[in-house]
């Protein structure tokens, strides 16, 4: 079975690419990896104001799912998303209700913003996450440094097409100019590099 690594919110930025559409970065709880998802305007103001502590004058759609469970006796336990298929991800929210827990399919930016406010953990698969993550570590820092003075690497920069190596250091340049939807599409360009090896 596949282990389940926890996340949480690290930060929420406008997209420089699609206009209306903001990255939302999640990070590895006591971890370097991080998550980036690409969310609408309405789930990004929805996490940003609760998670800055700004209080509407009335209930934006997350607070009212929230009280109505409430209400009804049910509470939010935890948020898994289990898949990524083309940018996409997907998630389950778990309620329990009684004794019995009801699983639900979501968009992951909802699951988000209802997790923030029910204050409960949001899981995703370690498999899941080691393929689709952002890091940031000093190895890699330190090995690009390295290799930029040898020759090979030099060679290997003029040539028309993207090297491993360079392709490694634009990610760390994204990741650094917190530029997290470029960062995803090199991630994805690395992977599949990767995969085709």
């Amino acid at each position: 079975m596949d282990k389940k690594v926890e996340l949480q919110v690290i930060n929420i930025t406008n997209s420089q690419a699609q206009i209306g559409a903001f990255a939302m970065l999640l990070g590895e709880v006591d971890g370097e990896r991080q998550l980036p998802i690409i969310i609408g305007p309405a789930e990004a103001q929805a996490t940003a104001l609760y998670l800055k502590g700004v209080k509407t004058p009335r209930p934006l759609t997350h607070d009212l799912f929230t009280t109505s469970l409430t209400v009804l006796g049910a509470s939010l336990i935890r948020v898994l998303i289990y898949k990524a298929k083309d940018g996409i991800f997907y998630s389950y929210i778990y309620l329990k209700k009684d004794e019995e827990i009801i699983r639900i399919d979501a968009r992951t930016s909802d699951a988000v913003a209802l997790a923030v406010r029910a204050d409960c953990p949001i899981l995703i698969y370690e498999s899941l996450l080691e393929q689709e993550c952002l890091r940031m570590s000093a190895e890699k820092r330190n090995r690009s440094e390295e290799t930029e003075d040898d020759e090979e690497s030099e060679e290997e920069h003029s040539s028309s097409a993207p090297t491993s190596l360079s392709l490694e250091e634009a990610l760390q340049q994204a990741i650094k100019d917190e530029n997290y939807e470029l960062a995803a599409q090199i991630r994805d360009q690395i992977n599949s590099r990767n995969k085709n090896q």
